[in-house]
């Protein structure tokens, strides 16, 4: 195999091993109490984001139209009871996530409903007796994330939300407050930090298998040292080192590329339908388990996979908020604060729940600081006006659109940015095609 070979085999596992690593590096700081969604996590307990996220959470793509309720939780010392309570309608979602960042279960309102609940969380195989009439969600990973995303209708909603979240709770089946579990893997000191992405690659990898049907892509991985039981990288061959760096920053390029190109565009924008439909093997209570939600071919899944990471980690399925990303005007050019732009939806999205349109810079797609902290518009923004035909119109600029038009106007960055349309709980409208996103007309 020539070095050339071996770099694309590196930039093809770079791709494959992408989203594990982003996930479990995103779960690491829930464990260690040092994420900015969610604050005093730690293992198996639900830690909370208590206001509207703002430019001040450094995660790619949040929501500012939830609340967060998010665990990370480790089943390798035995099962969890999960209890979820009586939300009344509200909408809510607990969306579970395995270490290879796939959408594998939903609780919830599109889900279960919202009344009160216990579930049973389990490792795989488990086969011990379930308390009776409890749904058993099993997990493809010891350790996976619990994505919670609870409804506020702005500031004054919020100690009812806060009520919700603290009854969302984990303990054993005894009813005790369960042990932490083993954690993640150590990564062993030693290794130069541009391999250090690699390292963290074969030790979760030999951690947390992927499904048996992923065999070439592990044979791939092997090629490189990367499933040696001993580390390859702490005194690695110059030329493996070589390769691994390239191959790391050739596929990071290949995912920015593909990001913007992979996904079929129209009036500007992408959708993210089925960009979340890389789970084919582990899916369970609450999925939509046919085959217009999966991807049948693994390796396109899994390049979707490393995009839909990179763009929107922990995003949901298509059938439980779809999600609309705008790049581009009525003209093909990138949007920019530099410009001023206005988006006409008419009519306004069809939903079960509600719909909105957040905010976000370039590149790093965080949510925009500005004079008005306002990082959305949507159904449930106070004094949003909508025509008598159901249309709404969007001011998107950095500048104030005058004082008639700012009920509507969603503050732009200076530089580069790229808004989202969500659409939680789409209606059958939106979920076939039937529904058209308009483009964006630059005014100046």
């Amino acid at each position: 195999m020539t070095d050339a070979d071996r770099i694309k085999v590196a930039t093809q596992t770079y791709i494959y091993g992408y989203p594990m690593v982003y996930d479990l590096d995103e779960t690491a700081k829930i464990l260690s109490g040092s994420t900015s969604i969610v604050a005093d996590a730690g293992p198996n307990q639900f830690a909370y984001a208590r206001e509207l996220l703002g430019p001040d959470a450094k995660f790619v793509s949040p929501n500012n139209d939830t609340l967060y309720v998010i665990a990370a939780c480790d089943v390798s010392a035995g099962p969890l009871v999960l209890h979820v309570p009586d939300t009344h309608d509200r909408y809510y979602v607990l969306q579970f996530v395995d270490a290879w960042s796939n959408n594998f279960a939903y609780v919830g309102r599109r889900a279960t409903g919202t009344a009160e609940g216990n579930y049973l969380l389990t490792p795989t195989g488990y086969s011990d007796p379930v308390p009776d009439g409890m749904p058993v969600i099993e997990a493809p990973s010891n350790i996976f994330t619990i994505v919670g995303r609870v409804q506020a209708n702005g500031a004054d909603d919020l100690p009812a939300v806060h009520e919700l979240q603290d009854a969302f709770t984990l303990r054993t089946i005894s009813g005790d407050a369960p042990p932490p579990g083993t954690g993640l893997p150590k990564i062993i000191p030693g290794v130069d930090p541009a391999l250090a992405w690699w390292e963290r690659f074969r030790v979760f990898l030999g951690e947390f298998p992927p499904p048996p049907a992923d065999t070439a892509f592990v044979d791939a991985a092997a090629t490189l040292g990367l499933t040696a039981t001993d580390s390859p990288l702490v005194d690695p061959d110059p030329d493996l080192a070589k390769i691994l760096v390239e191959g790391q920053k050739q596929g990071d390029a290949t995912i920015e590329t593909l990001g913007k190109t992979m996904i079929k565009m129209v009036n500007g924008w992408t959708s993210a339908m089925h960009a979340f439909d890389y789970n084919l093997d582990r899916v369970g209570l609450g999925t939509i388990d046919t085959p217009e939600w999966k991807i049948a071919d693994r390796t396109t899944a899994y390049v979707t996979r490393a995009i839909a990471a990179r763009l929107g980690l922990w995003g949901n399925h298509g059938y439980e908020a779809q999600y609309d990303i705008l790049w581009q005007d009525e003209h093909g050019d990138e949007l920019d604060g530099t410009g001023t732009y206005e988006l006409t939806l008419r009519p306004a999205p069809p939903v079960d729940a509600f719909w909105s349109i957040t905010m976000y810079d370039e590149p790093d797609y965080y949510l925009v600081a500005n004079p008005i902290d306002r990082y959305s518009l949507g159904d449930r923004t106070p004094g949003l006006e909508t025509a008598a035909d159901g249309s709404v119109i969007i001011f998107m600029q950095q500048g104030t659109p005058g004082a008639d038009k700012e009920s509507n106007w969603l503050p732009a960055p200076s530089g580069k940015f790229r808004p989202i349309l969500r659409s939680y709980q789409p209606k059958e409208q939106i979920l076939s095609g039937g529904y058209e996103l308009p483009k964006v007309r630059r005014v100046t």
